[in-house]
């Protein structure tokens, strides 16, 4: 009877086959966020992703459970992006009411952006539901809003206990907000309507 030896995986090739795992994930999220920005969620199948990454059924399915799952990696993305995008935002704001200010215009203007208009504001509702679409543990914006309103309260311009409430209002209303710029016919005619309006609620809201 033979002995088949068994190479031991060294430190090296371990970390080589996990960096190619990464890349491959990372690849089928970039052409997956490509496709159901261009085609929508109904109408992409995993086929289609296979096809556009060149990729095996099976690597998608080690990274994913299926194409739900490859969707929410794909919103997760694309909302980590607007969050690093937005984070320098209103930097050089001479205070906090204006960096939410400059914080709300700045979403209400990546609206315009088909990417963000189909995965997150159209299908991202429908395809993961209103409960996962709600939940603040899984929302990165509402952290991020907290956290201005926080600095809004110690400047005086809001009571520290309406922190929380104010965050779901304003986020709230600037996603309903950006769906209206997402559904428009003219996007730029909606953002441009829309800022006023954003600007005039904060201004009452937030005012000392």
């Amino acid at each position: 009877m033979r002995l088949v030896q068994i190479k031991a995986m060294t430190p090296e090739s371990t970390n080589k086959r996990a960096a190619q795992g990464r890349a491959t994930r990372e690849q089928l999220i970039e052409v997956a966020t490509h496709l159901f920005a261009e085609n929508g969620y109904e109408d992409t199948s995993v086929e289609d992703v296979l096809a556009a990454a060149g990729g095996r059924r099976g690597a998608l399915y080690h990274h994913f459970a299926g194409k739900d799952a490859l969707f929410e990696a794909v919103v997760d993305s694309v909302e980590a992006s607007v969050m690093v995008a937005l984070g320098t935002v209103g930097a050089d704001a001479p205070d906090a009411v204006s960096r939410i200010k400059a914080v709300a215009l700045g979403w209400i203007a990546m609206a315009g952006d088909p990417v963000i208009q189909r995965v997150i504001l159209l299908d991202g509702p429908s395809v993961l539901g209103l409960e996962r679409w709600y939940d603040p543990d899984k929302q990165q914006a509402f952290g991020a809003m907290v956290a201005l309103l926080e600095a809004v309260a110690d400047e005086g311009g809001l009571d520290r206990e309406l922190v929380s409430p104010f965050a779901h209002m304003i986020l709230g209303a600037m996603d309903e907000m950006a769906i209206v710029v997402a559904r428009a016919a003219d996007s730029a005619t909606a953002i441009a309507d829309a800022r006023p309006a954003i600007e005039e609620m904060l201004n009452r809201l937030l005012s000392e």
